[in-house]
Parts: C-alpha cells; sequence; structure tokens
C-alpha cells in the first residue's frame, strides 16, 4: 500500500477504538513498528494529534483536538449517514438544519453514483408527518449537557418550569432522552438530592462546574422519564399485574404510553395514566395476556361495564 492510503489507513484504525498497541498497527497495516512510528509522526505534522504511551498497557490513541480525521465508509453507511442528515434538515435542535444541509451537500458531491442513486430514492419516496408546533432546542445546550453526561462532570444551569418559575439547578447528568417529540435529561439534583428529568428546551445558559461525581446504583433514564412524562402529571394512575414477560408487554406499550416493570419472569407490573377513565379503558382493553386490576377501584368497574356493553353489542 502507498504511504497516502497507509496514512488513511491508520486514521481509520485509531478512529475505530480508543487505543491500540503498536504492534497490533504493524500487524494490520501489514508493515514494520518502526513504520508505524514514522507514520504517526507524518500525521502529527498534519495536526492529528496523535498521543503515545510506553510500557505495559500503552500505545497509540487519537487525542482529543486536531483536525477532524477522514472516515473510510462502507456502502451502507455512507447512505445510513445521508438519510440520517436528509432527516436531521427537520430536526427541532436549532442551529443543525444549516450544518446538515452543508454536510449533505458535501457527502452527496463525493457519493458514487450508484449510492447517490440510492440516497435520492429514498428522499424523494419519503414523507415525514408534521408533529406540529414543538419547541427547539439549541444545539449548542445539547452539546454542553452530552459533554457531562461523557465526562462524570457537573453542570449548572438555567431552569423554567412549566408554570415560568425560574431557578438555578445544580446537577450531576447521568444521560439525555429523546422521546421523539422533546428531548430531556436525566441527573441528580444536587439541592434536593433526587433524580429529577429536566426538558431540555427550559435549559439555559448550561456551564460544566469542573466537579466530577461517580453513580453507585444509576436509575434506568428511559423508565425515570417514562415514568415523568407518561404518568406523574396526570390525576388517574392504572396500575396492572399482568401475566406475561416485561419485555413482552413493553413491545405493546413503549415507554411513551406506560411504564412497564418485571415483576418476576412470567409477570409484570404496568402503569399508565390519564384524566379520566375513557383513556384508561381504552388502553386496559389492549391488553390481551391475562391481567388484574390493582388501581384505582373505579377502573375496575369501568371496565367491568365497558366488557357487558361489548357482550351486549
Amino acid at each position: 500500500m502507498d504511504t497516502a492510503t497507509r496514512l488513511l489507513r491508520l486514521l481509520s484504525l485509531l478512529h475505530s477504538r480508543p487505543q491500540w498497541d503498536g504492534a497490533e498497527l504493524a500487524a494490520r497495516l501489514e508493515i514494520t513498528p518502526r513504520t508505524v512510528r514514522r507514520d504517526v509522526t507524518r500525521l502529527r505534522s498534519l495536526g492529528y494529534p496523535i498521543e503515545a504511551e510506553a510500557g505495559i498497557g500503552g500505545g497509540y490513541r487519537l487525542g482529543p483536538g486536531g483536525r477532524l480525521p477522514p472516515l473510510l465508509l462502507e456502502d451502507a453507511e455512507a447512505v445510513a449517514i445521508a438519510v440520517g442528515l436528509r432527516v436531521a434538515t427537520t430536526t427541532t435542535v436549532s442551529g443543525v438544519e444549516e450544518a446538515a444541509i452543508s454536510a449533505l451537500a458535501k457527502l452527496h458531491q463525493v457519493l458514487p453514483v450508484r449510492l447517490r442513486e440510492q440516497v435520492d430514492a429514498i428522499g424523494a419516496h419519503t414523507t415525514q408527518l408534521p408533529q406540529g408546533e414543538l419547541p427547539a432546542v439549541d444545539a449548542g445546550v445539547l452539546v454542553t449537557l452530552a459533554a457531562g453526561c461523557r465526562r462524570t462532570e457537573g453542570i449548572r444551569f438555567g431552569y423554567r418550569t412549566h408554570d415560568g418559575t425560574e431557578s438555578e439547578c445544580s446537577v450531576e447528568p447521568l444521560q439525555i432522552v429523546h422521546t421523539g417529540k422533546r428531548w430531556y435529561l436525566v441527573a441528580r439534583d444536587r439541592d434536593r438530592q433526587a433524580w429529577r428529568t429536566f426538558r431540555v428546551d427550559r435549559i439555559t445558559h448550561p456551564e460544566l462546574t469542573g466537579s466530577r461525581y461517580r453513580f453507585d446504583n444509576p436509575p434506568d433514564p428511559a423508565a425515570l422519564v417514562a415514568e415523568g412524562t407518561g404518568v406523574a402529571p396526570w390525576d388517574l394512575v392504572a396500575r396492572l399485574r399482568v401475566r406475561a414477560p416485561a419485555e413482552t408487554v413493553a413491545r405493546l406499550i413503549p415507554p411513551t404510553q406506560g411504564v412497564v416493570e418485571a415483576l418476576d419472569a412470567t409477570t409484570c407490573e404496568v402503569r399508565f395514566a390519564a384524566n379520566d377513565l375513557g383513556p384508561l379503558v381504552a388502553q386496559v382493553t389492549r391488553i390481551y395476556w391475562p391481567f388484574e386490576i390493582l388501581d384505582p377501584p373505579e377502573l375496575r368497574a369501568a371496565v367491568h361495564d365497558h366488557a357487558r356493553r361489548l357482550l351486549d353489542s
């Protein structure tokens, strides 16, 4: 392989995992360890921050900063990225649309004809249903929150509740969750010493604090958001014991519609909520495994009345 091709291949390997042993790189590239060291020096001179550590457990890794490494993509990966960029042009994340269009134009320019035709076919025959007016999320806010999650570093930000009350929050972020409509940050509130969910569109001026932390037993972020958005805000909460595995029931009732928790290998508890009995009855009638209504008692009576009307019709 010529030098240029070898350097691209070396960059691709360094990008594929956090660290490589020098002997591994030499074997993958079919060159000597000395040539690996030379190629690393060449890449450093081109602006790529490749870090090296000697001794047992050492090796080469691509450091932060510097230039973005060129990506060597398989055909399916290139098509997936192009389709994803098309979707990103209609996202609710502010500031991403123009960047997505620019990146898509660059990718489209270098795509082979056969792949360009696939991407164009998907774009021409795909329609996205409008989701109504959704609050925009600042891309910079998302980046800062994601950095805090990745680094396990505390974040301080301003927050506005649903009634317009503004406050300052200091949190230990765990995960960002997207429900398909809104973005949420799951974090431990330092002042309350409790887990909370924060709507990202209500977060302002987030700043990394530099303080580090470690979670001993963090909750399931998706389940916490499901509880906070699908159960907690409503007046009536239904609890059912369903005789079916939790993973099976969860395929019928996704996190956006309710909470499914395993009781044992063959039984689970399901919770969903609404402001009146009608929607709860409709949810119950969708469940086709044996179940028992635990709460509220009036839901049990309403389901029995509904069943009698169906039998009499």
